[in-house]
């Protein structure tokens, strides 16, 4: 019975994936072909089914281009009204266009369940908060809203070209594939192109003045049946996904041949490359798709350079034929094919016929009889190749003994031979020493101790001679008669035959596990390295940070030369710029500029060029180009030391993650500060705009009377001398609030920008009250009013010249806000470390929200203008908090007692204190 039981780690990350989606809307693709094919219309009529059954359902916004039918089918939705915004174009034209946008604010505030947003492709205008469409949709489903949306083939950003390529025509606005590929649910709809050519010239997909430039450019039927087979093979590949998806969730490993997908295994042998064309006529004639593995075993770890270059080359060529390749690493190949297939749902495997005789198979064992034994129900397919492919046992005695006819070459080192010969002339030696004191049985023993040493001393080759040796010597010096090879007993022979195979065994076993050994250190290292720079990368904040660390991790990991290039800048995008660099920093300028051409010819063909590669090899340097799904990004640059530093497996393995975790750090980074800048520039077009609102209103009313007075004053010659006086007064009071406003707005300004330098100096509390309270006496002298500072307060290194303003704007904000005869009280005192001032009235108070916003900028209370004359801009509590805390302070706002609010501040107490005459503070009344 199949084993149903689903893999630990898929669970876990299917379960991380469904966490992270937790809360997340759900977004459904209605995905085409081409314009015209009816997205819009099967959509709008799935949204009908939707609100005939009580779904909360809205239009956020739909495209019709005039079409009747779609038309009709909005009839009884509830349609989002859109935001306009004003175009100008790039020539900047006097006179703005008027556009008509999708409101995102609005849609959020609205949060219905489903919304509707066609054209997902689309630019927003400019000054929106993002510049895609599709980023509006990512936010509707961080909000927990369901997203209808439409989208063709042409608009997907890796088929860019291809499109290109087919039609004639750049496509300019395109989604990232990541988007198309996490929906949750793709629906293709799907016409002929000889009914959509006839929609065409009937005027049903676009106005009749287009439809002859649409008829020559794209919408030919060649261009029609090509762009419909890429939106049927995209739609399939989703589909896939789903499947393979649905199976490791379910714990299914049986092979659903839904879709053909072919195998084919790489090994060192020369035929190898022959093995890959085949496969891929294979693929070819089934219309499959290929995938190339390496399998590396520990065996196979110690195979000679040549044989590890053409293991390269075969996977280079099988990526040049469109293959995916993978490199895997495990101890059994065949059951590591198998799992991989198992895992992709390949349904046949491709591997080259082996040239064993049966008689070594049936010893050594077979790869082939394992890999047929473990296929199950996946199919093989045997070519003729070479007899190089490494075998994989399973039987570890089998693998062990399998494992003496590739023994390493030693030509570089003779000296454990020599190593081998001396341990078996000391073992005998010491048998001879102890001959009569212990028997043979023990003898024997230091020979295989012998074995032993000698295999973890100098490996796998000098350990079988040491056996040899080893088995020679006891019958030459121990076995009666002793000094000569004959045997007087026969029983001695099985002694020899089990001492041969004994410590050939061990000779194996134990070099394979130092080879093991060797591995997992080479893993550790890698892994360590990949740790160390993802750890880096991760806290880096910006496009130069990431390269900086990248450059010196790539130089102390490889030892060579490492350089990051991005492109240039806008007005010059074809220049790519040295970032970061660690090593040699002047070796991609020396060279005239070749080295450049060089980068920027692996970043536009996404392709890695240079020393080791197919691509410009005559390169001093090595050029990786940098890819996320937003395209390509960059080129990492190295110059190895020696021409084939990157030749072998794990290097190219460790090669191609360092350049993944970059890519991805990179891309990060991007879509940090992408955000960062649309939040930037959505938070200032709100301040401009609360500005605007806040400014034009209350500059407009003090010089509205002022322009009112003045105009009575300079027409009116009969004027009373107190109407003349009054009208005086009040230009004059005008003339001080609007001062005040603007003193108001210009400082903010400062305080914002981190233009405001602090002159400390030694003040006290009461002159720091009494200078904010003056501009207050006339106001204060027909209200209840007290001020209450301790006489022995410590002095405050302030700025005497705009500390006295949050008194001064805290006063004011009481008497503002707070009817005519309402007490106001201003208070002082010291605790251990810091002065606090408490400015305090009995008015309405502020609620427990409003006292979260009120030191918010152009925030205003609901209290706000009870005397009717009087009003502000919201900034004077903004500029309190900025004072405060420019001087280390501290400002609050509680409930006073009894009714009312108290504001707080405190200034921190700086020690020692000045020496200063004894003065007697008098209370202000």
């Amino acid at each position: 019975m199949p084993d149903r039981r689903p893999d630990p780690a898929d669970l876990l990350t299917r379960a991380e994936r469904e966490e992270a989606r937790r809360g997340r809307g759900k977004l459904k693709i209605f995905f085409g072909s081409a314009p015209g094919v009816g997205k819009t219309y099967s959509m709008l009529a799935a949204v009908q089914r939707l609100g005939r059954e009580g779904v909360d359902i809205v239009i956020g916004l739909v495209e019709t281009h005039g079409r009747t039918e779609t038309e009709q089918m909005l009839l009884g939705l509830d349609i989002l009204p859109r935001r306009e915004a004003q175009y100008r174009g790039p020539d900047r034209q006097a006179v703005p266009v008027t556009l008509r946008e999708f409101d995102l604010d609005a849609a959020l505030t609205r949060k219905p369940e489903f919304i509707v947003l066609d054209e997902l492709a689309h630019t927003n205008a400019p000054g929106s908060r993002f510049e895609k469409r599709w980023q509006d949709v990512e936010e509707l489903l961080q909000a927990g809203i369901n997203v209808y949306t439409t989208l063709n083939v042409q608009h997907i950003e890796s088929l860019n070209d291809v499109v290109a390529q087919i039609t004639g025509v750049q496509v300019r606005e395109t989604v990232p594939d990541s988007v198309a590929d996490e929906a949750d649910e793709i629906e293709l709809v799907d016409l002929p192109p000889e009914v959509l050519l006839e929609r065409l010239k009937t005027g049903r997909v676009y106005v009749p003045e287009s439809i002859q430039a649409a008829s020559e450019s794209f919408f030919r039927l060649g261009n029609l049946i090509a762009l419909r087979e890429l939106a049927l093979r995209r739609t399939a590949q989703w589909v896939d996904r789903q499947m393979r998806e649905y199976k490791a969730g379910q714990g299914i490993r049986t092979i659903w041949p839904a879709a053909e997908r072919i195998l084919v295994a790489v090994s060192p042998s020369p035929a190898s490359g022959k093995i890959v064309r085949a496969a891929k006529r294979m693929a070819a004639g089934l219309h499959a798709d290929l995938l190339a593995v390496y399998v590396e075993t520990p065996r196979t770890a110690s195979i000679g350079q040549a044989d590890r270059d053409r293991v390269m080359q075969t996977l280079r060529l099988a990526e040049s034929l469109g293959a995916g390749t993978s490199t895997l690493s495990g101890t059994n190949a065949a059951a590591e094919l198998v799992a991989f297939a198992r895992a992709r749902n390949v349904s046949k495997i491709v591997v080259g016929k082996t040239g064993r005789s049966r008689l070594r198979e049936a010893l050594l064992g077979s790869f082939m009889s394992n890999l047929v034994r473990l296929s199950g129900d996946i199919d093989i397919y045997v070519i003729r190749g070479d007899s190089d492919a490494a075998p994989s046992v399973g039987d570890p005695v089998l693998s062990a003994i399998a494992g003496l006819s590739r023994l390493p070459n030693h030509r570089h080192g003779a000296w454990r031979y020599l190593l081998a010969s001396g341990v078996m002339g000391l073992c005998t030696l010491l048998g001879l020493v102890v001959l009569k004191r212990l028997d043979l049985s023990n003898i024997a023993m230091l020979y295989l101790a012998g074995v032993v040493v000698t295999a973890v001393w100098a490996g796998r080759g000098p350990a079988v001679l040491a056996a040899i040796l080893g088995v020679a010597a006891f019958d030459y010096f121990f076995v009666p008669p002793r000094l000569t090879f004959a045997v007087s007993d026969v029983q001695y022979v099985l002694t020899f035959v089990v001492m041969t195979g004994v410590g050939l065994l061990i000779a194996s076993l134990t070099s394979r596990l130092g080879s093991l050994a060797e591995a997992a250190r080479l893993r550790e290292r890698r892994t360590s390295l990949l740790y160390a720079m993802s750890r880096e990368l991760a806290a880096a904040r910006d496009r130069r940070e990431v390269a900086t660390v990248s450059a010196r991790h790539v130089h102390d990991s490889f030892g060579c030369d490492a350089a990051l290039l991005l492109p240039g800048p806008v007005d010059h995008p074809a220049a790519m710029e040295v970032v970061a660099s660690a090593g040699s920093p002047d070796w991609i300028e020396d060279a005239g500029g070749r080295e450049r051409g060089v980068a920027r010819w692996a970043f536009d063909h996404g392709k890695a060029a240079g020393i080791g590669t197919q691509s410009l090899p005559g390169s001093t340097g090595r050029f990786q180009p940098l890819t996320s799904s937003l395209g390509k990004i960059g080129v990492l640059a190295l110059r190895p030391r020696e021409a084939d530093a990157f030749s072998s497996t794990p290097q190219q393995l460790l090669l191609d993650t360092f350049v993944n975790q970059i890519s991805l750090a990179l891309e990060r980074v991007s879509l940090i500060e992408g955000q960062q800048a649309a939040r930037i520039e959505a938070e200032a077009e709100r301040l401009r705009g609360a500005l605007l609102s806040s400014v034009s209103h209350d500059l407009r009313t003090p010089l509205a009377t002022i322009a009112g007075a003045a105009t009575v004053l300079q027409s009116g010659r009969d004027l009373d001398e107190p109407t003349r006086t009054e009208l005086i007064d009040s230009i004059i009071q005008e003339a001080d609030r609007l001062n005040d406003l603007i003193a108001n707005l210009m400082f903010a300004t400062r305080l914002e920008a981190g233009g405001v330098e602090l002159r400390r100096e030694w003040a006290t509390v009461e002159e720091l009250v009494g200078s904010g309270l003056a501009r207050h006496r006339d106001a204060l002298r027909v209200r209840p009013f007290g001020v209450r500072v301790s006489p022995d307060l410590p002095l405050v290194r302030v700025d005497n010249a705009i500390l006295p303003q949050v008194v001064h704007n805290l006063v004011d904000n009481a008497l503002r806000y707070t009817p005519d005869g309402t007490p106001v009280e201003v208070a002082a005192w010291a605790t251990e470390s810091n002065v606090i001032v408490k400015v305090a009235d009995q008015g309405p108070g502020l609620t427990d929200d409003e006292r979260a916003k009120v030191f918010h900028r152009f925030y205003r209370g609901r209290a706000a203008q009870p005397t009717g004359s009087r009003s502000g801009i919201g900034l004077g509590l903004t500029i309190c908090e900025g004072i405060i805390k420019a001087h280390g302070g501290r400002i609050w706002a509680e409930p006073n007692s009894p009714r009312g609010v108290a504001f707080y501040f405190s200034l921190p107490i700086d020690r020692p204190q000045p020496v200063v005459p004894a003065e007697v503070s008098e209370a202000v009344t």
